[in-house]
């Protein structure tokens, strides 16, 4: 299983609404973009600023759900 399907998994499992899919970017709910990296590492964007990295999955869809 690719880094980007674990992602589109869990923002499945955790009910989080999945706008868009290009390449390693992937677009959700509230007006943000999560960039998919190397070593399970993901990049929280909003507006394009980068909002934080996070490499804990469940702790980046908790984060997304407080919005």
């Amino acid at each position: 299983m690719t880094a980007r399907q674990i992602v589109l998994d869990a923002l499945q499992f955790y009910e989080i609404e999945v706008i868009s899919v290009s390449g390693n970017r992937i677009r959700v709910q509230n007006s943000f973009e999560i960039e998919v990296g190397a070593n399970r590492l993901y990049k929280l964007f909003n507006a394009g600023h980068v909002v934080a990295p996070f490499n804990d999955i469940d702790e980046l869809c908790w984060f997304i759900q407080s919005f």
